[in-house]
C-alpha cells in the first residue's frame, strides 16, 4: 500500500478509535460520579448552565476521556502509520487539542480545569501514545 494512503488511514483510524474511546468514559461516567442535582447535563445550553455546580470530582471523568482518547488515538495511528510515526501521533494530539479547545471555549469551566486539560491531556498522552506504539 502506498505509504502516503497508509499514513492517512492511520490518522483516521487513530481519530476514530480515539474518539470512541473518549465517549466511551463520557457515558460512563455519570453512574460513577453523578452529575450535581438540579442541572440538566443532557444538551450543550444545560451544560453550560450547570458548570458552576460542578465540583473538582465531576472534571476527572472529562480529563480521563481527553486524556486516554488521545492517547489510544495516538497509539493506534503510530502502530498503523508507514513513515512518519511520531508526526502522525502528534497529529492525533493536535486533533483532539483543537476538539477540547473548542470544547472548553463553548463550555467555559474552571481555569484550573482548563490548565490541566491543555496542557496534559493531548500533546504529552500523544507522544505517550506515540512511545508505547512504536515498540
Amino acid at each position: 500500500m502506498n505509504p502516503v494512503v497508509k499514513n492517512i488511514l492511520a490518522v483516521v483510524a487513530g481519530v476514530v478509535v480515539g474518539s470512541i474511546v473518549n465517549m466511551g468514559i463520557i457515558m460512563i461516567s455519570g453512574s460513577i460520579i453523578p452529575p450535581p442535582e438540579g442541572g440538566d447535563i443532557t444538551t450543550m445550553e444545560g451544560l453550560k448552565a450547570t458548570m458552576h455546580l460542578f465540583e473538582p470530582k465531576h472534571f476527572i471523568f472529562p480529563f480521563l476521556a481527553h486524556a486516554l482518547g488521545t492517547l489510544v488515538g495516538a497509539f493506534v495511528a503510530t502502530k498503523i502509520t508507514a513513515t512518519r510515526k511520531m508526526l502522525m501521533a502528534l497529529v492525533i494530539g493536535l486533533f483532539f487539542l483543537i476538539g477540547g479547545t473548542a470544547n472548553i471555549a463553548m463550555l467555559g469551566g474552571p481555569m484550573w480545569f482548563t490548565a490541566l486539560d491543555i496542557i496534559v491531556a493531548y500533546m504529552p498522552m500523544a507522544y505517550i501514545g506515540y512511545m508505547l506504539g512504536r515498540r
